[in-house]
């Protein structure tokens, strides 16, 4: 409901927001009994969405895409104050959306063998979970990293331990998770509240999360890297004095 002295907001019938987020009548319904968006404005006998609407039903829309269930994205959105403005709701779905420009493509178990030229085993299939490389897909099928296949296949060649490929994923799971924390909370504190007070649109706000991103993937390389090298350094120099 709009409050005294507000801008007037975009008002649109259904049809013309099940044509703006690409859902149909009865799903927007179905979200709306919910309670995953709020119901419609009332004007005479008609309803009307907002922007609101609009950006709650493409941030539903992209946590489905990560594989969220409907509980799951429930417990997300109740988190989600009542009175966010669009703009807020539209930098969570900015955060959510992959880092990674390589989309992975979907195979089936006899596609992925055709295409590594090989009969992968259970044992295989294993290893490239570990290393990220394949997951199961909701079709049953398998959700594959194409750019990074080719490596992973020389380390199968190669006999790497598929135990070891799961305790480098806990590795990478506990840190990242840490790091993606950090700069989320940094991004939270920092850089939203001044582009926020100036009023910087979301398309805007998008635009640089979209242009931080491969600095950041860089940084963290760069970052391994030098941990990398100083680690060998520090353990020779321990064999050395030993």
């Amino acid at each position: 409901m709009d409050e005294p002295g507000d801008a007037p907001r975009e008002l649109l019938t259904l049809d013309e927001l099940t044509d703006r987020v690409g859902m149909s009548v009865r799903n927007v319904r179905f979200y709306t009994t919910k309670g995953l968006v709020p119901p419609p404005i009332r004007r005479g006998r008609s309803g009307y969405y907002t922007p609101d609407h609009v950006v709650r039903l493409e941030l539903v829309q992209e946590l489905q895409s990560h594989g969220f269930t409907l509980s799951a994205i429930e417990r997300y959105l109740g988190g989600i104050p009542d009175d966010a403005p669009p703009e807020d709701i539209a930098l969570r779905r900015t955060m959510l959306a992959p880092w990674s420009a390589d989309m992975p493509v979907e195979m089936s178990r006899a596609e992925l063998c055709r295409r590594t030229g090989r009969d992968l085993s259970d044992e295989d299939l294993d290893t490239l979970a570990a290393l990220g490389v394949v997951s199961r897909g909701p079709r049953g099928g398998y959700q594959v990293a194409v750019s990074q296949l080719s490596v992973s296949l020389g380390l199968l060649d190669l006999g790497f331990p598929v135990e070891a490929a799961r305790a480098a994923a806990e590795v990478y799971a506990a840190h990242g998770r840490a790091i993606a924390e950090e700069l989320n909370e940094l991004f939270r504190t920092m850089v939203w509240p001044v582009h926020k007070e100036a009023g910087t649109p979301p398309e805007k706000l998008r635009e640089m999360v979209e242009r931080l991103k491969p600095l950041s993937i860089a940084s963290l390389v760069t970052a391994y890297e030098k941990a990398m090298d100083a680690t060998r350094r520090e353990e020779i120099a321990k064999r050395a004095g030993s």
